[in-house]
């Protein structure tokens, strides 16, 4: 029986009225017994750029997948794409009255919590399923600049990976963890040991030879450390691999922890790997 460890690894707008001076006008003056007087209409901001749509599909490429804003064109969803959107919200960017930049650390936390936690009843499936599977939330804001005009959301998107590539679809993924076979084509599985230089993350329908079994989540809070990290799932995957194995006297498994960066990231927990199945 063997053992393999493995590190895990992915202003609001403000609304400008101007307000004419009141104007008299001619060169004149009036009348004792008439008066003349304007007041010039309020000047009315232009209106934010608009929100994305739900549903949308897109064609992004790995570099425009993992940018914190996109100005990628939208396709119908019935033609190639990679990418499918599955939630739209508002950006909560006030803090104990304050505001807070749409590029701050506080913002991207929220909208990472919330893309990650939206993705399980999109998949129709259980956060464990979506954990175990290569589709990945991916998330966009608007731009700095949008977000001076008063863009205040925020797009959650669904990307299947294989090989770290995006892969293309024409089918939605809504509900797709509803079905054994979608569910097993989408599952997470690997090119060799996870610890292995050439190792890839690969749909479970491709060629591979080990397979990720379990979750293994982690208390929430302050990052614990990489030493308590990588000690939490090992019994536990140990105990998963035994029970998946054909003889549970000899099978192989590995526990994938996470680092601080994926802590951050809101990926507060490991993975349990096995060899075959």
């Amino acid at each position: 029986m063997t053992k393999t460890l493995l590190r895990l690894g992915a202003p609001a707008a403000v609304l400008l009225v101007l307000m004419a001076a009141a104007g008299c006008g001619s060169g004149t003056a009036p009348s004792p017994s008439a008066s003349a007087s304007k007041t010039a209409a309020p000047v009315r901001a232009p209106a934010p750029p608009p929100a994305p749509k739900n549903a949308a599909c897109y064609r992004l490429t790995m570099k425009q997948e993992v940018a914190p804003t996109s100005s990628a064109a939208a396709t119908p969803c019935s033609r190639t794409h990679t990418s499918e959107t599955y939630f739209v919200g508002q950006l909560d960017t006030q803090v104990d009255g304050h505001l807070v930049a749409v590029d701050s650390d506080r913002v991207g936390a929220q909208v990472a919590s919330t893309c990650r936690d939206r993705l399980d009843s999109f998949l129709g499936g259980s956060a464990d399923d979506a954990r175990l599977s290569m589709v990945h939330p991916v998330w966009f804001t608007p731009s700095v600049g949008q977000s001076d005009k008063g863009a205040n959301w925020f797009r959650c998107d669904a990307v299947v990976t294989a090989g770290g590539n995006l892969t293309s679809r024409t089918q939605s993924l809504k509900g797709a963890m509803k079905s054994s076979k979608s569910r097993d084509g989408l599952s997470m599985c690997g090119t060799d040991a996870p610890d292995a230089k050439d190792f890839h993350r690969v749909p479970c329908a491709a060629h591979h030879s080990w397979r990720a079994i379990a979750v293994v989540p982690l208390k929430k809070g302050a990052y614990p450390g990489v030493k308590a990290a990588k000690s939490a799932g090992q019994t536990t995957c140990q105990n998963a691999a035994a029970h998946a194995a054909a003889d549970p006297l000899s099978y192989q498994w590995g526990y994938e922890y996470p680092t601080k960066k994926d802590w951050d990231m809101d990926q507060q927990y490991g993975i349990c790997w096995t060899k075959g199945s």
